[in-house]
C-alpha cells in the first residue's frame, strides 16, 4: 500500500489504520480463496487461508498469495528482533512443531528443535559448531559443569561479583560459555546444603520437627524471652544437627559405596551402619562488629562443628569399617554446624544457643536414620564424642572450676600437690555422668556440709555440666601448653634460678627479652604475645635448645636440658600421630620409660620449679596418654586442630563472601564454609589443580590464536581484590 491510501491517494501511515469491527472481520474470514498451488484446487476460507498453506510441502515463489510487505516500514530480520516480537512471528512454526513433537518424540519439543538445527548447520558445512552443538546435546559440552564452577568459586574465595566478572571475561574473549552463570551455581549448591534431602527417624526424635526440608536457622529459635531472662545479645545461625548428618552421609555417598566394594560386601545391604562423629567447639578471639541493625553484639565469634571420623556396618558377627577419614584434622572435613557472635566465657548465652543443638543430638542417640543411598533405603547410627575442646571451654561446658583451680585435671580428681608429689601413676576417674551427680550435690548440699568439705566432696565441679565430653587429652593445645612451660623454663634457666629463687619482675623480663633476642637471630622465631601452634611447633626442637644453650654457662644444666627436650620430643609423636601403633610404635612401646625419666628429671633437676606443683598438660601427658591410647587408639585424630584451622577460614569468608550487615553475615560465611567441606566440591577442586599443575590452557574459539588460561582470569579477579 506504500504511505498513500489506495483509494483517494491521501497520504497514510501504518500507525494511521485502526483494526476493523469484529463483525466486518469475521465476514473476512469467512470468504473463500482458491488454493494457487498447483494439483490442488480446494476453496479454503479467507481465515484458515495461512494454516492451508504451510501444510504445503512445496511452495513456489511468485505463484502464491500471501502477505507481502510492499512499503512502509522493512521487514526486519529474524535475530534482530525482540523475544517478544519473535514469539509472535513463529507462532504458527511453533504450533506445528510441538504437534510433531507430541506425536512422534513423546513431547520432546528441544530435542525436534536442537536436530533441525544441527541437520541446518551440517547442511551449509559449519561441521564444527555441529560438533559442539552435538556434544551440548549428549550432555558432554565445552561448558564447565556448575558444580565445578562453584567449587572454583568457593575454594578461590571470589565474590559474587568477582566471578561474574570472570564468565563475562572469558565469555566475551573466547565466544563460548565455558563457566556457568550465578543462577546455575546457586542451583548446584542447594543440593550440597542441609535441608534438600529427605529422611526419616525410627523412631521419631524427641521434641524435633519432622520437616526435613530445614535449611539455615536462626540460633534463637525457639528461646522463650522473658523480661526477668538474661538478655542474650548474640546473633546466632545453625543448621538442624539431624539434617546437617544427612546431608555429609549423601556428600559422602561415593566413598560409602565405594568403601563396600573395597571390602567385598554387597552394596544393596542396607545397614545398620554406624557413624562416629568428632564434636569440636573453640572460640575465635576478636572479630570486629560490622554495620547494621540488630543487637550490640560482643566482638568475639564461637563455632561449633564436627568431623565423620569412620563409618563402620556390622557384617556377621564382625564390624567392617567401609570409610575412615584420612586427614581428620583438616579444615576440609570439619563441617560448620553453628557459628554465633558472644564471648566463650559468657556461660549464658553459650548454653542458651548451644541447648537446643545438644537436645537434637541426644535425641539421636535412642534413634535409626532412614536414608536413601545408591537407590537403597539404608539404616544409620550415630556415635558422639565431644573431643575436640581446649582446657578452657571443657571445664565451661563440664561445669568444672577454671584452669587454675587446686583441681588440676579434666580426667581425674587429682589436686594440683597429689599431682606434683605423683607424676605418673593416675587413672582417668571423671565422666559427664559423675559431673551431673555432683553438681546436685553441690547444689543441694545433702550432707550439710561447709563449703570447703562440700568442694572437696565434688572435685571442682561448680555448675551444671551441658555438654558431654569424651575425657580425653587436646593434642594441639597440649603442644601449646607445654611449649609455653618449656619457653618458661629456658628464661628459668638463662637467669639461673635454681640458684637464687628470690628475683624480681623486672629481671625474670630481662631473661624473656635475652631469649627472645637469642630465638629470633639463631632460629628465626619472632616473639609473640600468645603462643601459637605454629610457634610450638618450631621452639620444640633440638637446634633451640642448643640455640638456648649458648646462653647456658653450666654444662650440667646443659646436658638436663637437652635430656629433658629429648625424652619431650620421644613422647609427643605418640599423642600427635593419628594412629600411633602403625606410626611409632617403637616410641608407643617406649612412652611409659620415658615419661617416668621425665618425672625424675622435673622432681630433681628442676625441682626449683616443680616442688609442690605442676602445670595442667604436664600432669595430663606424664600420667593419662597411655590409657587414652589404649582405650581410644589415638589421641591426635581426635584432636581440636580442623576447628582451629576453620578460624581463618572464618575471618576470609566473613570479610570476601558475607553481606555487609550483622544481621546476614553469619547466614553467609555459614554457608560457605559449609560448602567449602564439600567431600563433592573437592573432587572437582583437586582435578581443577591437577589439571592446574600440568600448565592446562582453556582454549579459545578456533579463530584465536591465543589460549586464555583458567587461572589467570581467577588470580587477576582475585589481585584486584
Amino acid at each position: 500500500m506504500g504511505s498513500y491510501c489506495p483509494s483517494c491517494w491521501y497520504p497514510c501511515f501504518p500507525t494511521d489504520l485502526v483494526t476493523p469491527v469484529k463483525s466486518f472481520l469475521n465476514i473476512l474470514d469467512n470468504l473463500s480463496i482458491r488454493c494457487p498451488v498447483k494439483e490442488c484446487d480446494e476453496e479454503i476460507s479467507h481465515g484458515k487461508y495461512g494454516q492451508h498453506l504451510s501444510g504445503h510441502k512445496e511452495m513456489k515463489e511468485g505463484e502464491v498469495y500471501s502477505y507481502i510487505n510492499k512499503g512502509g516500514r522493512p521487514r526486519q530480520h529474524l535475530l534482530s528482533l525482540t523475544r517478544r516480537a519473535q514469539k509472535h512471528r513463529l507462532r504458527e512454526l511453533k504450533r506445528q512443531v510441538k504437534a510433531f513433537a507430541e506425536k512422534e518424540e513423546g513431547g520432546d519439543i528441544k530435542a525436534v528443535c536442537m536436530t533441525l538445527f544441527l541437520l541446518a548447520l551440517r547442511a551449509k558445512n559449519e561441521h564444527k559448531q555441529a560438533d559442539e552443538l552435538e556434544a551440548i546435546m549428549q550432555g558432554r559440552g565445552s561448558g564447565l559443569h556448575p558444580a565445578v564452577c562453584l567449587a572454583i568459586r568457593i575454594n578461590t574465595f571470589l565474590s559474587c561479583s568477582q566471578y561474574h566478572k570472570m564468565y563475562r571475561t572469558v565469555k566475551a574473549v573466547t565466544g563460548r560459555q565455558i563457566f556457568q552463570p550465578l543462577h546455575a551455581l546457586r542451583t548446584a549448591e542447594k543440593a550440597l546444603l542441609p535441608g534438600y534431602h529427605p529422611f526419616e527417624w525410627k523412631p521419631p526424635l524427641k521434641n524435633v520437627s519432622t520437616n526435613t526440608e530445614v535449611g539455615i536457622i536462626d540460633g534463637l529459635s525457639g528461646l522463650p524471652l522473658s523480661i526477668d531472662d538474661y538478655p542474650v545479645n548474640t546473633i546466632a545461625k545453625r543448621f538442624r544437627y539431624d539434617a546437617a548428618l544427612v546431608c555429609a552421609l549423601k556428600d559422602m555417598e561415593e566413598e560409602i559405596l565405594e568403601g563396600m566394594k573395597t571390602k567385598n560386601l554387597d552394596d544393596y545391604l542396607n545397614g545398620p551402619f554406624t557413624v562416629v562423629v568428632k564434636e569440636s567447639c573453640d572460640g575465635m578471639g576478636d572479630v570486629s562488629e560490622k554495620h547494621g541493625s540488630g543487637p550490640a553484639v560482643p566482638e568475639k565469634a564461637v563455632r561449633f562443628s564436627f568431623t565423620v571420623m569412620n563409618i563402620s556396618i556390622a557384617h556377621g558377627n564382625e564390624s567392617k569399617r567401609i570409610f575412615e577419614e584420612v586427614k581428620p584434622n583438616s579444615e576440609l572435613c570439619c563441617k560448620p554446624l553453628c557459628l554465633m557472635l558472644a564471648d566463650e566465657s559468657d556461660h549464658e548465652t553459650l548454653t542458651a544457643i548451644l541447648s537446643p543443638l545438644i537436645a537434637e543430638r541426644e535425641a539421636m542417640k535412642n534413634s535409626e536414620l532412614l536414608l536413601e543411598m545408591g537407590g537403597i533405603l539404608r539404616t544409620f547410627r550415630f556415635v558422639f564424642r565431644g573431643t575436640g575442646y581446649d582446657e578452657k571451654l571443657l571445664r565451661e561446658v563440664e561445669g568444672l572450676e577454671a584452669s587454675g583451680s587446686t583441681y588440676i585435671c579434666t580426667l581425674c580428681d587429682a589436686t594440683r600437690l597429689e599431682a606434683s608429689q605423683n607424676l605418673v601413676f593416675h587413672s582417668i576417674t571423671r565422666s559427664h555422668a559423675e559431673n551431673l551427680e555432683r553438681y546436685e550435690i553441690w547444689r543441694s548440699n545433702p550432707y550439710h556440709e561447709s563449703v570447703d568439705e562440700l568442694r572437696d566432696r565434688v572435685k571442682g565441679v561448680s555448675a551444671k555440666p551441658f555438654i558431654e565430653t569424651v575425657p580425653s587429652i587436646d593434642a594441639l593445645h597440649c603442644d601449646i601448653g607445654n611449649a609455653t612451660e618449656f619457653y618458661r623454663i629456658f628464661q628459668m634457666e638463662i637467669g639461673e634460678l635454681y640458684k637464687n629463687p628470690d628475683v624480681s619482675k623486672e629481671e625474670r623480663k630481662r631473661w624473656q627479652l635475652t631469649l627472645d633476642k637469642h630465638l629470633r637471630k639463631k632460629m628465626n622465631l619472632k616473639p609473640m604475645l600468645k603462643m601459637s601452634g605454629n610457634f610450638a611447633r618450631k621452639l620444640m626442637s633440638k637446634e633451640t635448645v642448643e640455640a638456648v644453650c649458648e646462653l647456658i654457662k653450666c654444662e650440667e644444666r646443659h646436658e638436663a636440658l637437652k635430656e629433658l627436650m629429648d625424652l619431650y620430643l620421644k613422647m609427643k609423636p605418640v599423642w600427635r600421630s593419628s594412629c600411633p601403633a602403625k606410626e611409632c610404635p617403637e616410641l608407643l612401646c617406649q612412652y611409659s620409660f620415658n615419661s617416668q625419666r621425665f618425672a625424675e628429671l622435673l622432681s630433681t633437676k628442676f625441682k626449683y620449679r616443680y616442688e609442690g606443683k605442676i602445670t595442667n598438660y604436664f600432669h595430663k601427658t606424664l600420667a593419662h596418654v597411655p590409657e587414652i591410647i589404649e582405650r581410644d587408639g589415638s589421641i591426635g585424630a581426635w584432636a581440636s586442630e580442623g576447628n582451629e584451622s576453620g578460624n581463618k577460614l572464618f575471618r576470609r569468608f566473613r570479610k570476601m563472601n558475607a553481606r555487609q550487615s550483622k544481621v546476614y553475615e553469619m547466614e553467609d560465611v555459614l554457608k560457605h564454609h559449609w560448602l567449602y567441606t564439600s567431600k563433592y566440591l573437592q573432587k572437582f577442586m583437586n582435578a581443577h589443580k591437577t589439571l592446574k599443575s600440568q600448565n592446562f590452557t582453556i582454549d579459545s574459539v578456533g579463530s584465536l590464536d591465543d589460549s586464555l588460561p583458567l587461572e589467570a582470569l581467577e588470580n587477576n579477579d582475585s589481585a584486584e581484590l
